[in-house]
């Protein structure tokens, strides 16, 4: 995410490297590769110029301090206008009345109907929800499937009319059907449609009028880049929407979209789409993206990722196993489970500070558990609830089993003991603190 642009602010910051002081002469040359990032990154010009003039005004205007270095002050002040470029808070959708209604629109092919189920899946999950979808899309010939398959998976109910083909008869239907069964929240799906056909565009603004919607979140493809922007734009003019979402940020390099949108269109960026998974939608921190878009990581990102996933009943429940040193391969198949629900391992990476940059030229391929889980799954329950019985006999089962060779089994068994002896030390306050005093040393 935003590789190529965090590379480019990386090289300029480097012409402030070794520098004493900020002086006009060398804040100019600085804000002039800044300015050239900006706009490879495909944001608006008048968006980087106003962004590199204001960057260039705070950083003349303040004293090196002696505990600091020029580039850090620039650092510092980057990341501060960039959160200010973004929005500068997280803004969350509100529900003002039940049931809240909210209308989804975009483009052909902007992911509108996968992010309707994450979203649906974020509510039921996260704010605690009882979300009703609505198929709204009757031109797409398999979007009604799409949506149906998304709500049985997340276990969100679906109100399809297959017998219409009036998207502002449908959306009345559903209002009325989460008031009839207690629905708090009406998810209504849109047929995508470009700002040049005028009929499609009457037919949302009808879809409006008709459902009085609480909450109009626009859809945008974050790697169109500018065209992103500029279509933003055009269907706020028509819609006044309340937020944006951008989709496929995990494969945008360049953020020119996420850096853009808001100063253009003046409305939030509320969700971003970072997978295909449904867990994969997170609300946006201007805050947060601007530290991993100037290679300093997204801990908090990172935890709350990891608490959405990880149970406090069985977190404490495996404390107490680690303590017993009882912690088996059963535990560790669990874990890989819950991590990779946590989304793409690359990004998870470009969370934790400087990892970003060391992983920058890394493949990291989604599949690397693969062979740790056939290796698992070719034990015995017995040889996973006992992992010191894996003797050199069963490793050789095992590899034949789960179609590896035996250098890979006696890797992962010696990782997993490694491991479990660090778990115990960690999970003993003395061991742990004695581990702590060393530091320093190592």
């Amino acid at each position: 995410m935003f590789e190529n642009l965090s590379d480019k602010l990386d090289r300029a910051f480097k012409v402030l490297k070794g520098q004493g002081s900020i002086t006009e002469i060398n804040v100019a040359e600085t804000m002039k590769e800044i300015r050239k990032a900006l706009l490879d990154a495909d944001v608006n010009y008048k968006t980087a110029k106003a962004f590199t003039d204001e960057v260039k005004q705070k950083a003349l205007g303040e004293n090196v301090l002696t505990t600091i270095s020029p580039g850090q002050l620039l650092t510092k002040i980057m990341n501060d206008e960039l959160t200010a470029l973004m929005g500068g808070t997280a803004t969350d959708i509100s529900f003002p009345a039940t049931p809240t209604i909210i209308l989804i629109a975009g483009l052909n092919g902007a992911g509108k109907t996968t992010f309707t189920g994450k979203l649906a899946n974020f509510l039921k999950t996260q704010k605690n929800k009882k979300p009703l979808l609505v198929a709204g899309d009757v031109y797409r010939p398999a979007a009604i499937d799409q949506l149906q398959v998304l709500g049985e998976q997340i276990g969100v109910p679906v109100y399809a009319n297959l017998e219409s083909k009036d998207p502002i008869g449908i959306a009345k239907e559903g209002i009325a059907l989460a008031k009839q069964q207690g629905n708090n929240v009406v998810i209504i799906d849109t047929a995508g449609r470009l700002a040049i056909d005028e009929a499609m565009m009457v037919e949302i603004d009808q879809v409006k009028a008709a459902t009085n919607p609480h909450e109009i979140l626009f859809v945008v493809d974050s790697m169109t880049g500018q065209d992103a922007v500029n279509t933003a734009k055009t269907f706020n003019d028509r819609l006044d929407f309340t937020g944006v979402v951008l989709t496929k940020l995990d494969g945008d390099t360049r953020g020119g979209a996420a850096l853009s949108i808001k100063s253009v269109v003046n409305k939030p960026i509320k969700f971003i789409g970072t997978g295909e998974k449904m867990e994969a939608l997170d609300v946006f921190h201007p805050d947060r993206m601007a530290s991993r878009i100037l290679g300093m990581g997204d801990v908090v990102s990172l935890v709350e990722r990891a608490q959405q996933q990880f149970d406090e009943k069985q977190a404490a429940e495996l404390q107490k196993k680690i303590r017993k040193n009882k912690f088996d391969f059963n535990d560790f198949y669990s874990q890989i489970q819950q991590i990779k629900k946590m989304g793409n391992m690359k990004d998870l990476m470009g969370m934790i500070p400087g990892v970003g940059k060391m992983m920058k030229d890394v493949e990291v391929d989604d599949n690397a558990f693969k062979a740790v889980e056939a290796i698992i799954q070719s034990m015995t329950p017995f040889e996973k609830e006992n992992p010191d019985s894996i003797n050199q006999s069963r490793r050789t089962r095992i590899a034949k089993g789960s179609g590896t060779d035996i250098g890979e089994v006696n890797r992962l068994i010696k990782q997993f003991e490694d491991m479990r002896k660090v778990m115990k030390q960690m999970s003993n306050p003395a061991a742990m603190a004695n581990m702590m005093r060393r530091m320093p040393k190592m």
